[in-house]
């Protein structure tokens, strides 16, 4: 089906301003807290508020597809000569963009100096009929078909612009990418934390994977609320893969829709939970991907660089509450901030709360997620439960209530590898800090 023109009178306007190698990516990521000289406590809260804007913002069929709770940063640089940028990793969205000079006034602040391809020998527009133009639904003519436009909704708002072709420098590695220069944008307050844009690592033909030819890549985050915060790392094609003798889990992916956006997820076949030793009685289907509408599914359990906290299907976090209030017992204390559900004393945490262990079906195996990757600092006084019910959030509809969503907080100190050829998934345990 064709898609619609985009009949926008900033499109419309005169629009100036305007294949790699196999060879793999290595990237470092920060955390947005990082350069911050903020508490380990005043870190998680501001996770926390995060997760909570998206789970009361997002809806529709574009859920969900997030933006205020991604919390890791890589920085590169667009154009000859060079401009640094910084984007959000999110494994849940396709497009490459980042703010360009025409957004000037009314977009997002951002730490950085807006990109200028008026200022770069290599900035190229895609044409209405190029080839890139046909590459996602996040694309369409203008108007008067003198560009290709790009844009998309999300939870916390949308983003515009045109797409074009420029070349990108990450480390020392120059690659040409199409991407969206983003003339207009309307996003929620702090959506993006100063960043300049995002690279999208979806499913999608307009991703950063997609677009180096390339079927795997792996990441590895240092924990945020260690005092000394090193870099994280993204490895894209040659470069991922997994090292080292610790075990490694690896589960197939489920099965895609086709409908956009919720082609572009890395949907996981999770079946079950055990907290210490006991196994939850959670009926399977409960994690199960069902169609709602044309076009619209809900459920499913998705895997998410973008998200920094774990949210639970409703039957699920029940479950799971109901066992840690039953085996942690006089141990638990009044929480002391609005959202969150189960505390213990500072400290604590880390002796009386059990692993949490995932187990995945479709011939995969079990992941042990230790309690700090579901516990945190949330004051001086206390030590909470960091994942959240996906139902219970105010304002949450249809998917986001009923979707599970693994957040980058219990990803921390695990080696991921997504071979995406082999349509695999893999963990294993690791010190980020030291790669």
């Amino acid at each position: 089906m064709a898609k619609p023109l985009l009949c926008l009178a900033f499109f419309c306007a005169s629009l100036r301003w305007f294949a790699t190698s196999a060879a793999g990516l290595r990237l470092e990521l920060t955390h947005l807290n990082a350069k911050d000289s903020c508490t380990a406590e005043e870190r998680l809260r501001r996770a926390i508020e995060r997760t909570h804007r998206r789970l009361a913002s997002t809806g529709g069929v574009a859920a969900p597809v997030r933006w205020s709770e991604t919390q890791y940063v890589a920085e590169y640089r667009i154009g000859d000569p060079p401009q640094r940028a910084e984007a959000i990793v999110d494994t849940g969205s396709n497009l490459i963009w980042t703010q360009c000079a025409a957004c000037r006034p009314g977009c997002f602040g951002q730490n950085l100096s807006f990109y200028d391809p008026s200022r770069s020998r290599t900035a190229q527009p895609v044409a209405c009929n190029g080839t890139a133009c046909a590459l996602g639904s996040e694309t369409q003519c203008t108007c008067d078909r003198s560009a290709c436009a790009v844009l998309t909704a999300y939870g916390a708002g949308a983003i515009a612009g045109v797409l074009g072709t420029e070349v990108f420098t990450f480390g020392s590695r120059n690659v040409s990418l199409a991407f969206g220069c983003v003339t207009a944008s309307r996003l929620t307050p702090g959506s993006l934390d100063g960043a300049s844009g995002i690279i999208g690592l979806g499913r999608g033909a307009l991703s950063l994977v997609s677009q180096l030819g390339d079927t795997k890549f792996s990441y590895c985050l240092t924990p945020y609320l260690r005092d000394a915060v090193n870099p994280s790392h993204l490895f894209v094609g040659a470069s991922a893969g997994l090292d080292g003798d610790a075990p490694v889990t690896s589960v197939l992916f489920a099965e895609n829709p086709t409908d956009y956006p919720f082609s572009t997820f890395y949907y996981l076949p999770l079946v079950g939970m055990t907290v210490g030793s006991a196994k939850l009685a959670i009926a399977a289907a409960a994690f199960g991907l069902r169609q709602v509408a044309t076009g619209v599914w809900a459920g499913g359990v998705l895997i998410d660089s973008g998200s920094p906290f774990t949210s639970l299907v409703d039957a699920a976090y029940q479950a799971l509450r109901a066992e840690l209030v039953r085996q942690l017992g006089a141990s638990l204390v009044q929480p002391q901030i609005e959202g969150l559900d189960l505390c213990v004393a500072r400290g604590d945490a880390g002796t009386v709360v059990p692993s949490l262990v995932l187990h995945f079906g479709g011939g995969g195996g079990d992941v042990v997620v230790p309690p700090e990757n579901y516990w945190g600092p949330v004051d001086t006084a206390t030590d909470c439960m960091v994942l959240f019910n996906s139902a219970a959030r105010p304002g949450a509809t249809l998917p986001m209530n009923e979707t599970t969503i693994i957040g980058n907080y219990m990803q921390q100190d695990m080696h991921l590898l997504y071979d995406l050829g082999n349509g695999v998934l893999s963990f294993q345990p690791a010190d980020c800090s030291a790669m």
